[in-house]
């Protein structure tokens, strides 16, 4: 048999894609249409490998006013597929016929499928089949694509009418009068286009369909023949081409229904019960946020965290253990070990030994060493020594301070102090003492050393498994990298990329109930509630959808937009929707929180960075709104309310895999190489500090590199040199503009950019340490924090463009070169001007300055509110689609 194309042509919502996964497996080609942004799947069929599906977008007609239609209609009249296969839910028939009847015009074989026919029998309706393929002129097959019902009977009648080329001549579906007009337009353009395509342009040219009238050619003197009886048309039946072609399509649907379908009595189904309920003019907004409150809790709080950690701390961290009875036994001999605070005692003892005037420059390598090999003679007789000096010096310390896991300092209630001073030593607040072991000995400290030799460790139990960057070290070692090819590939791409692939099993199980909410019917449902309050703020509610995902992760969020059918509200949408927090901004708000309030305890932090995204949007919305490029309403809200039925696994794993996929492609591409020219603008420079010799070359192992090496890095002069941009907004240092840059790859980074640069190690967002370092920063010299300067830095990195992740798919939904870098420069503009607000009124009402930066401050503030309360401008037009008349 020869290659045989078939499009898949059909409603939103028709079971259209889930039939191409049953037929195909999906594993065929994704891209996009050429000049639009709308998604082209075309895949093989799993039982012929010969014959080729290409699944059209989901449309309601061939008319051309979206994306979606134009295509499919291009697809259709240009690239000629063998066979056309019109899926059809039965349950919708009147609504889905009116598709059918231009596609019978379009000149390609057909064959109409009835899906969802088992849920039709559950009404109690039935549709006479062999009828309903007479009146259409093309073979009817009954089928269920959920169950997979009479699938290859379909697909061989579309083989079957493909190799036979039997064109239907289209329905005769319009009034005695309309066929005569398309008799005789017929007649005018007859030899200008393929005898297949007669029927299709004679109702188009009648329709005055602009762009398909351009295609023909026709010159003045058809055009006006043909104007003429259009007009004739027009004038008996007192009504414009355009509608009497849609109402002719209508009544001639209600005759076929008439004779096709016998009706049982109307009840109301389960899906109508439950519509009663769930979109509930009052009811249906709480519904929606006790079903998203349940997913996000299940997705953020509890399992997506727990795998989220697993791959943070695990896989890509120390290893892990697959036994749980070994994770327990490890979790329980650290909490045993962690009781003994000996890395205090450590501390503590040898800081009352150099008090004391001993030499212990060599004493904490020597107990590091001792903690990776306890048979190294060296290092023991170091340690050996310094014990019988502090013995005999009668070194005793007193109240060590005891510390948790972060390094913060403890209280007597076992609670972290949370304020230090500018010294590192803990700020307690009234009433509060400070936790501390009373005394350490020269024995305590020998018992201390001794105990940390046996510190667990994972690789202790049967059940270990290494990470990826031990292992990667490990072929490293063994290959015999250089230092400087180890830390490439561990520091700059094991790092940035797993960074971001440490957030994967937090999206699929976010995924996996969020595709079953879309899958099973319900999401279709919280888009039309939410219509109404979007409407207000100049959007669609199918833009509630995106902005909903990207409070887990802004990938899909911005991949979700292309449900949006207007090309003006799915640009905005895509534009706006990553200003949503998502999981990565979580330790950025901690970071604030801990500054703030001392610890992550406090409530209204993180809902006040999600309620300045929603501002944010819903502020950008009204002002984009009030431009020519998205004036105008939002298109009509017109989407398909499926019946609620369970997914098939295989359909709900495939819509979960092509989210997480997408998301997969970005941390192997775009994260991959962003990481790699991060890490080379920190770990090059130039060596300009005392004593260097101002060589360009890589920091670390250049010979008398201080320990802060990066202060002469490439990225501290690109920081330096765009400084100025953060500087109104109180954020002057080449380290705010670096953590900004780097933050780019994933927003996470930030805080461990901070550790870096301020040499605090592996500090995360709930140390104490890093909160003060991160203070400091906006503290000036006479010790005033700048709270203003600090949450506008904060604001921007939130608001600004997301992680190059995000970056990408915004790039491939925009699908334009001009589009994506008005989108970046937007969000980039914006976010500064939102920053630049936030400090100057500190900077006026808490503490009184005022300047140029605040007069710019208040013109832009009127300029916002300026441009929202305007009147709406008048819409460029950017051509007709449909002609007013032909010449």
């Amino acid at each position: 048999m020869a290659d045989t194309t078939i499009g898949l042509a059909g409603n939103p919502n028709c079971g259209k894609t889930t039939l191409f996964n049953e037929l195909t497996g999906s594993n065929g080609y994704v891209g996009n249409w050429p000049g639009v942004t709308v998604e082209k799947k075309q895949a093989t069929w799993r039982a012929n490998r010969s014959v080729t599906f290409v699944d059209l977008p989901g449309i309601y007609s061939l008319s051309p006013y979206t994306p979606e239609e134009v295509v499919s209609r291009d697809y259709l009249v240009d690239e000629r597929p063998d066979a056309v296969i019109n899926l059809v839910d039965v349950t919708n028939l009147e609504r889905n016929l009116y598709l059918t009847t231009q596609l019978l015009e379009a000149g390609r074989p057909m064959v109409v499928g009835l899906n969802m026919c088992d849920l039709l029998k559950e009404r109690g309706d039935v549709v006479d089949v062999k009828k309903l393929s007479s009146a259409l002129g093309v073979p009817v097959v009954e089928v269920s694509a959920l169950r997979g019902t009479n699938l290859d009977e379909l697909v061989r009648k579309a083989v079957s009418a493909g190799e036979a080329g039997s064109v239907p001549a289209g329905a005769k579906c319009f009034s005695p009068e309309v066929e005569d007009a398309l008799h005789q337009i017929a007649q005018i353009i007859s030899g200008s286009c393929d005898a297949s395509l007669v029927r299709w342009y004679s109702v188009k040219v009648f329709e005055r369909d602009a762009e398909s009238i351009k295609r023909l050619h026709l010159s003045s003197a058809q055009l006006n023949q043909a104007e003429k009886i259009i007009g004739a048309v027009e004038k008996s039946r007192d009504d414009d081409a355009e509608s009497i072609v849609t109402s002719d399509r209508y009544d001639w649907i209600a005759t076929v229904m008439d004779a096709c379908v016998k009706r049982a009595p109307k009840t109301l189904t389960l899906s109508e019960k439950i519509d009663r309920v769930v979109t509930n003019r009052v009811l249906g907004l709480p519904i929606f946020v006790v079903v998203m409150f349940f997913v996000y809790y299940v997705a953020v709080s509890t399992v997506g965290t727990w795998g989220t950690d697993w791959a943070n701390d695990g896989v890509f961290g120390d290893g892990w253990l697959w036994n749980p009875s070994d994770q327990a036994a490890y979790e329980a001999a650290t909490e045993e070990y962690d009781a003994g605070y000996y890395g205090d005692k450590i501390d503590g003892f040898m800081a009352a030994a150099e008090a004391d005037g001993i030499d212990t420059a060599d004493v904490s390598a020597a107990v590091e060493t001792l903690a990776e090999d306890p048979e190294d003679a060296d290092a023991q007789a170091v340690v050996t020594d310094f014990v019988a000096e502090a013995q005999a010096a009668g070194v005793v310390a007193t109240d060590v301070p005891m510390h948790d896991g972060d390094g913060n300092f403890l209280d007597a209630n076992e609670e972290v102090v949370t304020r230090i001073d500018a010294n590192g030593d803990p700020v307690l607040a009234d009433g509060q003492e400070l936790a501390v072991i009373d005394t350490v000995t020269a024995a305590d400290f020998e018992e201390a050393v001794a105990a940390q030799e046996s510190a667990p460790a994972l690789d202790d139990y049967g059940s270990f498994v290494p990470s990826i960057p031990s292992v990667i070290e490990g072929w490293l070692s063994a290959a015999g990298a250089s230092e400087f090819v180890s830390a490439l590939v561990l520091d700059g791409i094991v790092a940035g990329v797993g960074a971001v692939l440490g957030f994967i099993p937090q999206m699929l199980v976010l995924f996996v109930m969020l595709c079953f909410l879309e899958d099973c019917g319900y999401m279709s449902r919280v888009a039309f509630v939410m219509d109404r309050v979007f409407r207000r703020f100049g959007l669609s509610g199918k833009s509630f959808i995106p902005m909903l995902i990207s409070s887990g992760c802004g990938v899909p969020g911005v991949m979700a937009t292309k449900t949006i059918e207007n090309e003006k509200d799915r640009r905005m949408t895509a534009m706006l929707t990553t200003m949503i927090p998502c999981g990565a901004k979580t330790p950025i708000i901690a970071l604030v929180m801990g500054v703030l309030i001392g610890g992550s305890d406090a409530w209204w932090v993180a809902p006040m960075f999600y309620f300045l995204g929603l501002a944010a949007i819903i502020v950008s919305a009204l002002m984009l709104k009030k431009t020519k490029m998205f004036a105008g309403d939002p298109a009509p809200f017109v989407m398909e309310l499926p019946n609620y039925h369970f997914p098939t696994l295989k359909s709900w794993w495939l819509h979960v895999w092509e989210r997480i996929s997408a998301y997969l492609k970005k941390a192997t591409t775009i994260i991959f190489a962003a990481s790699v020219v991060v890490w080379f603008l920190l770990e090059f420079g130039f060596a300009g500090w005392e004593g260097g010799n101002g060589a360009f070359g890589f920091l670390s192992l250049m010979e008398g590199a201080p320990e802060y090496y990066t202060d002469y890095s490439l990225l501290a002069i690109v920081g330096n040199a765009i400084a100025w941009i953060f500087a109104p907004l109180g954020a002057d240092s080449w380290q705010a503009a670096a953590a900004s840059i780097n933050a780019l790859i994933a927003k996470e980074n930030l805080v461990s950019t901070f550790g870096v640069i301020y040499g605090i190690g592996d500090a995360t967002e709930n140390s104490v340490t890093m909160w003060s370092g991160f203070a400091g920063m906006f503290t000036d010299a006479a010790g005033v924090l700048h709270v203003g300067a600090m949450c506008a830095f904060v604001a921007f990195n939130m608001l600004d463009a997301p992680c190059f992740a995000a970056i990408g798919t915004i790039r491939r939904q925009m699908d334009s070169p001009k589009w994506f870098w008005f989108a970046i420069g937007y969000q980039c503009v914006f976010a500064w001007c939102v920053g630049l607000i936030i400090n100057q009124l500190w900077e006026l009402f808490a503490l009184g300055n005022f300047g140029l930066w605040t007069v710019v401050a208040f013109v832009l503030l009127a300029g916002m509110i300026f441009q929202i309360v305007r009147p709406m401008p008048k819409q460029e037009q950017e051509g007709d689609k449909i002609l007013t008349q032909l010449a």
